[in-house]
């Protein structure tokens, strides 16, 4: 299994930081009887935020799959197991 790049990896760290932080405010807007229409737009900026790390973990994977591709693995092996991925993916 191929690792996240330093690159993808800080990025996706600072990603996850903020999305902590948006998971907690989500949690104080609960505490704090906000709208359920507040608290809704704050759960789908999670949601979007979440889906961008992903992308970023797809790319990082497809790129490492592809410039480092197992000997034993045909391009479409990879290619399939990249779909395959990305067919998990909720949207």
């Amino acid at each position: 299994m191929h690792q996240v790049s330093l690159a993808a990896k800080k990025d996706l760290q600072n990603r996850l930081s903020r999305i902590e932080g948006q998971a907690k405010g989500v949690q104080n807007m609960l505490d704090h009887d906000r709208s359920c229409q507040d608290i809704l737009h704050q759960l789908l900026a999670i949601r979007s935020a979440a889906h961008q790390a992903s992308l970023i973990l797809v790319q990082n994977h497809a790129l490492e799959c592809l410039r480092r591709q197992d000997q034993s693995a045909s391009t479409e092996q990879v290619v399939e197991a990249l779909v395959g991925v990305l067919a998990k993916m909720p949207y």
